[in-house]
């Protein structure tokens, strides 16, 4: 390979890794799995995935956990921010 055949290269494969760095701060999703789960795609590095019974009962107690959240504010981390 010549100098300007390396350079081209280059050029495409940093091109070709910063549209996957994009991609990856891609909002939340929601599909249903396999095994008819509703999956949470976008929360971290797999998704959540839950019956629907059991989003049901998670979401009943939406107000709990945010009381919990704040009640706990100081002893939960936060994600850190990905670069």
């Amino acid at each position: 390979m010549g100098d300007d055949e390396i350079k081209a290269e280059l050029e495409r494969l940093r091109a070709e890794n910063a549209a996957l760095k994009a991609r990856s701060t891609r909002a939340t999703s929601i599909r249903v799995s396999e095994k008819g789960g509703v999956s949470v795609y976008g929360l971290g590095r797999f998704p959540v995935t839950l019956y629907k019974e059991q989003w049901q009962k998670l979401l009943d107690m939406a107000d709990e956990i945010r009381g919990f959240i704040k009640e706990h504010d100081g002893e939960l981390k936060t994600k850190p921010a990905r670069e």
